[in-house]
């Protein structure tokens, strides 16, 4: 077994695992992959009897070789001991034909926290004495929150953090300004995510940053493009397959579908992972809202990111440019660098490419791609509460529908509908479809949506609202190096 990373655009490229996280993009644009993963298998004969830590463990170990046994069970005890409020730190709950997977049990309230409470601990055992790293992170809104909670106040490493001014919702908007901490730095662009995560690529190979902040310090992503944040998104997958089996709805062996909402596909490639590890999936359900790029591939395999981008009541898939797609390319084409790198430059010169139709069908065999309007995810949301009593958040909402239409095609197969936030993130879209009488500050409606549904509140939301405001800056795309530039001089030198 290879145990070296390479890049999707570029095979002669190889790091281990710890250069690949404290690097987190390549030279060449191209993202890391491990070739091969088919190989390696977890074993799920005695998953039932593990831990969430346990299936952490074991899926770190086949996936970071290089990291120790006691660099490991240091990350994973740090990351997931008591940080999250339920001690399943991933629970399912089951409803009428299918089974919630809640990911929003970390201290943000969002499904990122899985990935980035593990990322620094990784990060902090990939680190030399004297390295010093800042991540640069764009944001749709989750994952801004989520990483500067994980990386706050870190030794020998410092976070900037972009999102797209007025493209995040309110509550989102004030968890990244109020955050504290003595590394920590946010600003707005003018733009949307895709210009955030467009300009942040560029900035990793660029030469003119790098000579000015000088070589003690190296930039790194907490994106899900760093495989250090996507491999931990894996364990969620076998963990909610083992909840089942432990709860009579499955046996081990038996085949489960998920149903994904996704805007970066660093989610749902997660979930492929999981399966190329030996998770018998039959198929991953994709769900995207308006900006609907990937549902339109599944219908002819064109990726053509030339249409109008559209601002929805599920913000967090707001995205045209999915990165982490470029994975599923390498590994559907065989491993075949070449041919990435030839897709990713059409992409970026024209906007758009056309995949084979080999590799089409490969993708067809494990995906299924549909989408939402804003209507399909008020409609979802009243829905699911009228007849289940369980309140959605937009995003969940968007796999929902996506969901019911696939269930058309397989009723048979147990379903898991992944629940990427608490309600209560995105409070206006929720309000507008269980509570619409409701007025008042966002605090009240949160309080009356309580009220009315009985969803609880987590705790971390509420105490937003009682903090200062500690970070205001508005900035251009074009000012995006000036910025960094100046927060690396922040962080490590004054």
């Amino acid at each position: 077994m290879n145990n070296f990373y390479t890049s999707t655009r570029d095979n002669s490229v190889k790091l281990s695992a710890k250069e690949a996280i404290k690097k987190g993009f390549s030279d060449d644009k191209g993202l890391f992959v491990l070739p091969n993963i088919n190989e390696l298998k977890i074993d799920m004969s005695n998953l039932s009897s593990l831990s969430y830590q346990d299936i952490a463990k074991l899926v770190l170990h086949k996936l970071l070789p290089d990291f120790s046994e006691e660099e490991i069970q240091d990350s994973v005890s740090n990351a997931y001991d008591g940080s999250f409020d339920d001690d399943r730190i991933t629970p399912v709950e089951q409803l009428p034909g299918f089974n919630v997977l809640e990911l929003f049990h970390g201290p943000t309230s969002a499904f990122k926290d899985v990935g980035l409470q593990l990322l620094p601990q990784l990060m902090k055992h990939s680190l030399d004495e004297n390295n010093q790293v800042m991540i640069l992170t764009a944001t749709s809104g989750d994952t801004g929150k989520a990483a500067l909670e994980g990386f706050k106040d870190q030794p020998h490493m410092g976070i900037v953090v972009f999102y797209p001014d007025g493209g995040v919702s309110e509550i989102q908007e004030l968890q990244m300004k109020t955050t504290t901490g003595n590394n920590t730095k946010i600003t707005a662009i003018k733009g949307n995510f895709d210009d955030a995560q467009t300009n942040v690529k560029q900035l990793f190979n660029d030469d003119k940053l790098k000579a000015e902040i000088g070589p003690s310090v190296s930039l790194s992503s907490a994106n899900s493009i760093n495989i250090g944040r996507l491999i931990p998104q894996i364990v969620y997958y076998f963990d909610s397959y083992k909840q089942l089996v432990n709860k009579g709805t499955i046996n081990v062996g038996d085949q489960v579908n998920f149903t994904v909402p996704t805007g970066n596909f660093g989610d749902v490639l997660a979930g492929y992972y999981a399966k190329m590890l030996g998770l018998p999936v039959k198929k991953f359900v994709v769900a995207s809202n308006e900006n609907n790029v990937l549902a339109k591939f599944f219908s002819h395999g064109v990726y053509d990111r030339n249409m109008p981008f559209f601002k929805t009541v599920a913000p967090s898939m707001d995205i045209q440019i999915s990165s982490n797609f470029e994975r599923l390319l390498y590994y559907k084409s065989g491993e075949d660098s070449n041919y990435v790198a030839k897709l990713m430059n059409e992409l970026e010169t024209t906007g758009k490419y056309q995949v084979s139709d080999e590799v089409f069908n490969r993708i067809k065999e494990d995906f299924f791609f549909g989408y939402s309007t804003d209507e399909d995810i008020e409609n979802s949301i009243k829905n699911v509460f009228a007849q289940d009593h369980y309140l959605m958040d937009p995003h969940t909402a968007a796999g929902y529908k996506v969901m019911k239409d696939y269930q058309q095609i397989d009723s048979e197969t147990p379903m898991i509908l992944l629940s990427t936030a608490s309600p209560y993130k995105f409070i206006d879209a929720v309000k507008q479809a269980v509570l619409p009488e409701a007025t008042g500050s966002t605090l009240e409606i949160m309080k009356a949506i309580h009220a009315k549904t009985g969803a609880n509140i987590p705790a971390n939301v509420l105490a937003t609202w009682e903090l200062p405001v500690l970070h205001n800056d508005v900035i251009t795309k074009e000012q995006m190096e000036d910025y960094v530039n100046q927060k690396v001089r922040e962080v490590f030198h004054d």
